[in-house]
């Protein structure tokens, strides 16, 4: 079925509400375990109703965020997720608590109580009127985002188009580019602080309420996190600092002299190819056809993914005004059927959509039928994103479909943008730490600890003169921030497995991804760190797991730049 004919069926919360309460009475009184497990099947059966609903809602919100009938039920939404979420609490409570607990564990999985008990710990009926609360502020600022609309060179464009102009081989056209958004985001910072101090509000008093010192411990439980805590992220942070960073520093500094830079600005970033970075060939059509040819030539399963989506039409790659201005995959349970949103640039962020989300989607066609897809999908988002991520490497064999004559030279900005993202992205999950830590701060102090941060672990970035971004702004559209509180980690984590995965491809290509099938179809039933042990894979957690990594990435970029030269 194409994506757009799936019925969309409004929830009935009194409904849901009484099935819910039946089906959690039936575990409290169960005296068998087959009879928990019968109760288990209708609580899966009603999950799947309900979240396909909200799946659907979500899809067609994001496509147009000024759709009258999806921003009300968007609306909807917000106000019964939270009553959702603690319903599916008190059901977890109920096989929590059950007698016959040792036995369930058994018949299902360890890990998955170990979810359950997360779950308790971030969800009471004291913080429901605060979840609604931070649902609607979030919602405030996505639409905010999507609406924004900046004027350049004559053309009024949405933000992820503009962006395509960060890349441009024309310094001064990027520079212009940058100016126009900061300007126009300047017209919006007081509301961007404003937004954000809320949320900063409502989360730390939920996390007061559930008992915890502040937002942070409070976000690890809601993240899942079961095999990793706080220390370990702190030794991966003082790994990428002592390994990764001088790496990126030294590269990025030597590459800008290639390119004629001297001073290098927060809009040189985005461009690392002399005569500039390669874009896909062709049209939307072209990457399209490209990309089913390469996970054809992939085989198997891979094949089979591929036309499955297409026949679907479960792709939105257009930017547009008014629609969400990130990306993502997300799957629709009822269907069994991944959706890919993105908003093409035309720069080669558009292939990395058919490749990293597309490496999200591979991952859901995979375990769609695993026993415990409905309740803990691939596992954590630190393991969901190593699938999208190391997909991405997988693809460098097929590149040329994509970038023709100029397929080195992709690889060349795709592995040192990658590395480059490490350091980043643990700046935007540090200052999360920070701001949780210190609810408190004013807006101003918020903006001073990024711009520490950023000078730390990218030391070689300027943003002097750069309207809204020299104030340490940088973080106000990086939309997790507001929207996803300490998700963004995980892409750092993930992008350590997957240079892992690249390394062992460039020895071994079909075994390499014959272990990265293997990791993908496992699904949330082994921790992320057990995963990568089995596929051979070092633990970015361990003290200096990032040395030996960060030497051989930068002998395969400095191969291949080589080769460029040549």
């Amino acid at each position: 079925m194409k994506i757009k004919d799936m019925p969309y069926v409004h929830p009935d919360m009194d409904k849901i509400r009484s099935e819910m309460t039946e089906i959690i009475d039936s575990v409290k009184n169960a005296s068998t375990v087959d009879e928990i497990l019968a109760a288990r099947e209708k609580y899966i059966a009603l999950n799947t109703e309900v979240y396909t609903a909200a799946t659907l809602v979500n899809i067609r919100y994001t496509c147009n965020t000024a759709d009258e009938f999806y921003v009300k039920e968007n609306d909807y939404f917000d106000e019964i997720s939270p009553e959702l979420g603690n319903l599916s609490v008190q059901y977890g409570n109920a096989l929590l608590d059950s007698p016959l607990r040792a036995e369930l564990e058994k018949a299902l999985t360890p890990i998955y109580f170990q979810y359950l008990e997360a779950d308790r710990k971030v969800m009471s009926p004291a913080i429901i009127d605060d979840l609604k609360e931070e649902n609607k502020i979030v919602s405030e600022y996505s639409k905010m985002m999507a609406g924004m609309e900046f004027e350049f060179r004559g053309e009024k464009m949405s933000r992820a188009m503009l962006s395509g102009y960060f890349k441009d081989d024309d310094r001064e056209t990027r520079r212009e580019a940058y100016t126009v958004m900061g300007n126009v985001l300047n017209g919006y910072k007081d509301r961007l602080d404003d937004i954000y101090d809320r949320l900063v509000k409502v989360r730390t008093r939920m996390a007061h309420k559930m008992g915890y010192k502040n937002y942070v411990e409070f976000g690890y439980y809601k993240m899942h996190r079961i095999c990793y805590g706080q220390d370990d992220v702190k030794r991966f942070r003082r790994n990428v600092l002592e390994n990764i960073t001088p790496v990126v520093s030294r590269m990025r500094s030597e590459n800008a002299k290639k390119l004629g830079i001297d001073k290098y600005m927060l809009y040189d970033d985005g461009v690392i190819i002399k005569g500039g970075d390669p874009r896909p060939i062709g049209t939307k059509e072209d990457i399209f056809n490209a990309a089913r040819e390469m996970y054809h030539e992939m085989g198997g399963e891979a094949a089979d993914f591929i036309d499955m989506m297409f026949d679907a039409d479960a792709f939105d790659v257009d930017a547009r005004k008014n629609k969400w201005g990130g990306g993502y995959c997300t799957y629709i349970a009822k269907y069994k059927q991944p959706f890919i949103l993105a908003n093409f640039n035309g720069s080669a962020g558009d292939v990395d959509v058919m490749t990293h989300e597309a490496g999200h989607a591979l991952n859901a066609y995979l375990i769609r039928n695993n026993r415990f897809v409905n309740e803990i999908d691939c596992g954590g988002m630190e393991t969901a994103e190593t699938h999208s991520m190391s997909m991405e490497f997988f693809a460098w064999k097929y590149i040329d479909k994509f970038f023709g004559e100029n397929a080195e030279k992709y690889k060349f900005m795709h592995a040192l943008d990658a590395l480059s993202f490490i350091p980043y992205g643990t700046i935007v999950d540090y200052f999360q730490h920070i701001v949780y830590e210190n609810p408190d701060m004013t807006p101003a102090e918020r903006c001073e600890a990024w711009k520490k941060l950023d000078s730390e672990f990218r030391p070689h970035i300027s943003t002097e003169g750069m309207p809204f971004l020299e104030e340490g702004r940088r973080w106000q559209y990086q939309m997790h921030i507001y929207e996803s509180p300490f998700y963004y980690i995980d892409y750092c984590l993930a992008q350590t497995a997957a240079f892992g995965f690249l390394l062992a491809s460039l020895e071994n290509y079909d075994d390499a991804f014959a272990k990265y099938l293997r990791l993908s179809k496992q699904g949330g039933e082994k921790y992320w760190t057990d995963l990568l042990e089995e596929a051979g894979i070092v633990s970015p957690f361990k003290e200096g797991a990032l040395t030996e990594l960060a030497v051989k990435v930068e002998k395969v970029l400095n191969d291949i730049a080589a080769g460029i030269a040549d």
